[in-house]
């Protein structure tokens, strides 16, 4: 057989290469460090796979993890039992230095419903062990489901002893997280809120964040992996798959579509974005799909448990007009005369939304950021609701079409989960802004935060008195502002809301409790107390 000069040439430079990536992963796995300080973790899953994730970080708060600009061999493995008797499927995947060393690996052909148990190997060390579900098959019945909820892990607020309960919650079958996942703010940033006395109270910092506010790659690279090396938070990851999406602190405070609060130029701001969309994925449980493309990530996707459950994701950040200015003298954001116009989701997603929404499902579950239902109009300028604007309140226009495409579809089934604003609020969605009391088309239940905003109270107050809220607000039937999770526990018939409760974040002493339980009838848009 002739070969030809450049062929030749071209066989030893891949050689080449391919030795001295060899060289490299003898290297790493020559050394002493272990590989897996961030944890492991698993997403999205179907009804025959899931996604799994690790990243390999040696030294995970130096720049480039502690690991040269190298490729880096990862086997993974997934068993069908704990012990890793009966390994099911296994195989050899790059960590490439692009994506931070993280893999993700997006497995099919596994058997609907079932738990399985997974690890990762790199030279002579090995992962911790995370188990996951597999998703039932579509249209399945399915007699019962459970879901966490949470989000708003604010690393200086508070310890993440919530995750630490969520972690041992029986029979989880997902997580899902509403976003806030890091905080982007420097080391010593102050962080202030009103109390329901009406005292400023300044929060204490109980563990600072590394480095100034990221705005480059490597500086969220670090912010994620700060994060991340808390055990609570890899033991939640470890116990379940997570639905994970985004809100506003993984980029900027209160960003919208190429716009950020400070009025940095667009073209600025989008190359931020682009870095911080970047490392969101390297460090999540998600697919290829959602790997940021030309700037853009597509968050939102839907997942199906069986007849009983549609999930639909949504992302209110990427494709939001800009914001409503909250008070007059506000600067950056939209005039309070164009309150009536803009969206919150962009005509495509909103078309993906409605269209989306079955009857043929027991339950729509629509996951998202931030607070659907209105508020009541406030007595005057000064209780405004800090955070309102940015909200689905600043887009009327999208909540009513919304409401549309629940009605238009004579659904009784949807169920909104939120989160954002560090509270407990339990609420019935109204046909009318304008008519609370009256024709809920959807239950509403936002959940409290990880760590955001310390300890907590039974209400948090930012500006307004909250009870006044409250007594004003015949369609909110109950808010509260102490840490936790909440669990939703979903049959055909019923869905029954737990909110759970940590009474310290301040130091790892917290203790739960179960502070309200509320649950939906099937057909039926209102909410009771259990």
């Amino acid at each position: 057989m002739n070969i030809s000069r450049r062929t030749l040439l071209s066989t030893l430079c891949q050689l080449a290469v391919l030795s001295a990536l060899r060289i490299s992963v003898a290297k790493a796995a020559d050394s002493t460090d272990f590989p897996f300080t961030l944890g492991v973790a698993s997403g999205d899953p179907w009804s025959d796979g899931f996604v799994l994730w690790t990243r390999l970080a040696p030294q995970p708060l130096e720049k480039g993890s502690g690991l040269d600009d190298a490729l880096y061999s990862v086997t993974w493995e997934v068993a069908s039992d704990e012990n890793f008797q009966v390994i099911v499927r296994t195989g050899v995947v790059d960590a490439h230095p692009d994506l931070g060393h993280s893999v993700h690996v997006e497995l099919n052909d596994l058997l609907p419903s079932r738990r399985y148990w997974y690890r990762f190997w790199h030279g002579s060390f090995v992962s911790t062990v995370g188990t996951v579900r597999t998703a039932p098959e579509t249209m399945a019945e399915v007699n019962t489901l459970r879901i966490g909820v949470a989000g708003c892990q604010n690393y200086e607020h508070g310890f993440y002893t919530a995750y630490r309960y969520l972690s041992q919650e029986k029979d989880l079958d997902a997580i899902f997280h509403y976003g806030d996942y890091i905080y982007e703010g420097p080391e010593g940033k102050v962080a202030r809120f009103v109390n329901r006395d009406g005292e400023r109270v300044i929060i204490p910092t109980v563990r600072p964040h590394l480095g100034p506010e990221p705005t480059t790659i490597d500086a969220y690279r670090l912010r994620y992996a700060q994060y991340k090396k808390d055990e609570d938070l890899q033991a939640a990851h470890a116990a379940a798959a997570f639905l994970i999406t985004y809100d506003d602190h993984e980029v900027d405070n209160n960003w919208a579509g190429d716009h950020d609060q400070d009025g940095t130029a667009p073209d600025q701001f989008l190359t931020r974005r682009y870095a911080a969309m970047q490392a969101w994925y390297e460090n999540m449980p998600v697919r290829q799909e959602q790997m940021a493309k030309d700037g853009i990530v597509q968050l939102y996707r839907r997942l199906d448990y069986g007849r009983l459950l549609r999930i639909h994701l949504l992302d209110t950040r990427q494709y939001r007009d800009d914001q409503i200015c909250d008070k007059s003298g506000d600067k950056n954001c939209r005039s309070q005369s164009e309150l009536s116009k803009g969206s919150i989701l962009g005509r495509r997603q909103h078309a993906w939304l409605a269209d989306g929404l079955e009857d043929s499902y027991h339950w729509n579950l629509i996951a998202q950021q931030v607070v659907v239902s209105p508020f009541n109009p406030q007595e005057s300028d000064s209780e405004q609701i800090a955070g309102s604007m940015d909200a689905w309140s600043g887009y009327p226009q999208s909540r009513q079409h919304l409401v549309k495409a629940i009605q238009d579809k004579n659904l009784s089934n949807v169920v909104i989960s939120t989160g954002d604003v560090h509270q407990n609020i339990v609420l019935q969605l109204p046909a009318r802004d304008d008519e609370l009391d009256k024709n809920p088309v959807a239950a509403e239940f936002v959940c409290t935060s990880i760590s955001s905003l310390g300890d907590g109270q039974d209400l948090k107050t930012k500006g307004p008195d909250f009870n006044k809220v409250l007594s004003r607000s015949p369609h909110m039937l109950y808010a509260n502002g102490h840490r936790g999770y909440q669990v939703f526990s979903i049959t055909a018939n019923e869905w029954r809301t737990d909110i759970m409760k940590v009474d310290k974040i301040s130091d790892r002493s917290g203790k739960l409790s179960v502070l309200q339980s509320f649950t939906v009838e099937n057909g039926v848009p209102s909410i009771h107390r259990s």
